[in-house]
């Protein structure tokens, strides 16, 4: 149910195009879409019914923001900016391109074979993608070796070691005249548009002589080389009469979620084919789709095509403005059993992948709505955990770990040498790292999580609650992780201290017993670590001669006494330290050794 503040907003919605952004209780952006009419499209979410996806957001919005735009065409870019800024966690999240390899023929007076990642403009001719890029290599090897060009780096007087293996034409010391690597480039663009049954015949004789005289690791290498043109080059059955590079896109949709394929197609070849699957919000799959198709071109790396095809459905006219690329739906051939195949396949990974989302989804986001229920918590998506470590006070270190509906996100973990801290002071070590943390996701306007769990109980949720309220002015909900006697994951506890068991045997409480068992293991891997490098530079001090930027050399270099009594005084010295320090370092080290073997 909309509520009085929505419904007002909602009376007030133009009959224009643009986009608009729905909020949550803490007014963060969780979900940006499009529309041709903001009013009827905005209303369909708090007057009509909905299931999955769309019911969860619906029931986390507590607010939304609308920017009107003159035309479609600047909604649909529009949308594409507000998602790469915000980031909302119910739009599709695409990962970056896959950076499949191209083989390339330069455009030069002495011109090269190279794998490339990149299609420029530079007129090179270009071919591929190829998925397998170990096999695209070893093609490549193979190219180079059958039909060579320029392997050296230009003229440089005297024949390099590529011409002398016959890998070379020469431009190293001699002018090759242009129709010489004409041949070979029109032998080379042959092999590639797939004729390549003339090297094969080659290979599978070699193949078969170095059997027949036993030498079996060369007859394999032979076996390895027809398998990569396989791999490459043999692609399937022709499917188009020109060599038009196309990217084919299809979509199907069930149950809230979109699967999408998307086939590329090269030298009139289905070169390789990739799927995606997401969670659908929007009512209408054909504008998430369109909206993938955006992104999808809009990510580094992307090499963008002469055509795209899409579903009858789609708007095409819109994706063909912004893309400056044909956009078309084929009525009959091969690219319109293509188009059918698409969405054939697009069924099929979605319901193979139906069972295991549900038993995913217990495990991640409904063990993550049992955590934030006990609590009495709006449900959230984002958890963040705090653990301290020291030995005796020393080298006092925090960790943060952080958990995305259920699931560790490992490229948000931070770690915290502490700098305020010189003893196990709990509280203190708390407000240090939080006041860290959550002032410099303030300044950079990111996320910030929806609940934060420390590993301790009153001590450490009094202390970050009184850095939140008091000194930066947030109110994120803060619980703890209490441990029993045998020192394992016990209870919940509230702000007000109070403990909160959870079913034993649920998935929240399961949960909450990987997030403690990873923020301790973190913390504790990071302490070693910083323990172990101040250990061996409290060692190096001692040795006479050795300041701190020789210390730090030994440090960056060595890591450990054991590795410098190992090495040798020239290695000591190639760090630019003195012979005689070298020696005096070496002497040092091997006799704190002998006295830990001792």
């Amino acid at each position: 149910m909309a509520t009085e503040h929505i419904e007002k907003k909602l009376k007030l919605l133009p009959d224009l195009p643009g986009c608009y952004m729905m909020k949550d209780i803490n007014s963060k952006i969780i979900y940006v879409g499009k529309a041709k009419n903001l009013k009827n499209r905005v209303r369909s979410y708090f007057k009509s019914s909905h299931e999955g996806k769309t019911a969860q957001l619906v029931s986390e919005i507590r607010d939304f923001e609308t920017i009107i735009t003159s035309t479609d065409k600047e909604a649909f870019l529009l949308e594409i900016t507000l998602i790469q800024k915000y980031k909302p966690y119910y739009n599709i999240k695409l990962k970056q391109g896959t950076g499949y390899p191209y083989i390339k023929i330069t455009n030069e007076c002495d011109p090269q074979l190279l794998l490339v990642n990149q299609v420029k403009k530079d007129g090179g001719y270009y071919f591929g993608p190829y998925p397998n890029v170990y096999a695209a290599t070893e093609t490549l090897e193979l190219l180079r070796k059958v039909y060579p060009l320029r392997r050296c780096n230009g003229y440089q007087k005297r024949p390099c070691l590529y011409y002398h293996m016959g890998q070379c034409l020469g431009a190293c010391f001699k002018k090759v005249p242009p129709e010489k690597y004409e041949k070979q480039i029109k032998k080379i663009k042959s092999f590639l548009n797939g004729n390549v049954n003339q090297i094969k015949n080659e290979l599978r004789k070699k193949m078969e002589q170095a059997a027949a005289q036993m030498e079996f690791e060369r007859a394999a290498e032979y076996r390895d080389q027809i398998k990569y043109i396989a791999m490459t080059v043999e692609k399937q059955k022709i499917i188009s009469n020109d060599n038009t590079p196309r990217d084919l896109f299809n979509f199907y949709m069930d149950k809230g979620w979109i699967s999408i394929q998307v086939f590329f197609i090269r030298q009139a070849r289905l070169m390789k084919r990739e799927k995606r699957l997401f969670p659908c919000v929007d009512d209408s799959p054909e504008s998430e789709f369109t909206s993938f198709i955006l992104q999808f071109y809009n990510q580094k790396n992307r090499v963008m095509p002469k055509e795209i095809l899409v579903p009858d459905n789609v708007d095409k006219n819109i994706l063909s403005e912004i893309l400056n690329v044909p956009v078309r739906t084929p009525q009959r051939g091969q690219k319109y059993d293509l188009l059918k195949m698409a969405k054939k396949n697009a069924r099929l990974v979605l319901e193979e992948k139906f069972r295991l989302l549900e038993l995913d989804n217990r495990k991640t986001t409904g063990a993550m709505n049992e955590i934030t229920d006990a609590l009495h918590l709006p449900h959230g998506h984002r958890i963040e955990a705090f653990d301290h470590s020291h030995i005796q006070g020393q080298d006092p270190v925090s960790a943060m770990v952080c958990f995305i509906d259920g699931q560790p996100d490992k490229n948000e973990y931070r770690k915290y040498k502490l700098k305020t801290v010189e003893n196990a002071n709990e509280a203190a070590s708390t407000q240090e790292v939080i006041y860290r943390r959550y002032s410099r996701l303030l300044k950079e306007h990111a996320k910030l999580p929806d609940l934060i769990l420390m590993d301790g109980a009153e001590i450490q949720i009094n202390a970050a609650i009184d850095v939140l309220h008091n000194q930066l002015g947030i109110d994120i909900p803060v619980a703890g992780m209490v441990k029993n006697e045998h020192h394992k994951t016990a209870d919940l506890m509230n702000q007000n201290g109070e403990k909160l068991q959870l079913n034993p045997k649920s998935q929240g409480f399961y949960l909450l017993q990987r997030i403690q068992d990873e923020v301790h293991r973190f913390a504790i891997t990071y302490h070693r670590q910083l323990h172990s490098k101040n250990s061996l530079a409290s060692r190096l001090e001692k040795i006479p001669g050795v300041g701190p930027k020789t210390r730090t050399k030994l440090l960056r270099n060595f890591h450990s006494i054991k590795r410098i009594s190992q090495a040798s005084v020239e290695e000591i010295q190639k760090l630019g330290i003195s012979k005689k320090v070298a020696q005096t370092v070496k002497l040092s080290a091997e006799s704190i050794q002998n006295g830990k073997k001792n």
